[in-house]
């Protein structure tokens, strides 16, 4: 299991690299849908956009986790102190 210091890291390289990486290929693969098959109506676009922004979150949900909190590797070593 990564550590909270990697896993804080892991996180801010998911969302400055991966997530405006996501949003192109998502994008695309929209705009590709729509050359394909014709402008789709427009409550089927926001559902697709619904889920393709839920989507990209669930593999990286383990990484996120607990994120927001304090450091627990810190408060046990206060303890020890």
């Amino acid at each position: 299991m990564l550590s909270y210091r990697a896993r804080r890291r892991l996180a801010l390289l998911i969302l400055l690299v991966g997530l405006p990486a996501y949003l192109v290929v998502a994008i695309t693969a929209v705009n590709w849908m729509d050359a394909t098959w014709g402008r789709q109506p427009i409550w089927a676009e926001v559902l697709i956009y619904l889920v393709l922004g839920f989507l990209w979150i669930l593999p990286f949900r383990a990484v996120f986790r607990g994120i927001g909190k304090p450091d627990p590797d810190s408060e046990k070593k206060t303890e020890r102190s």
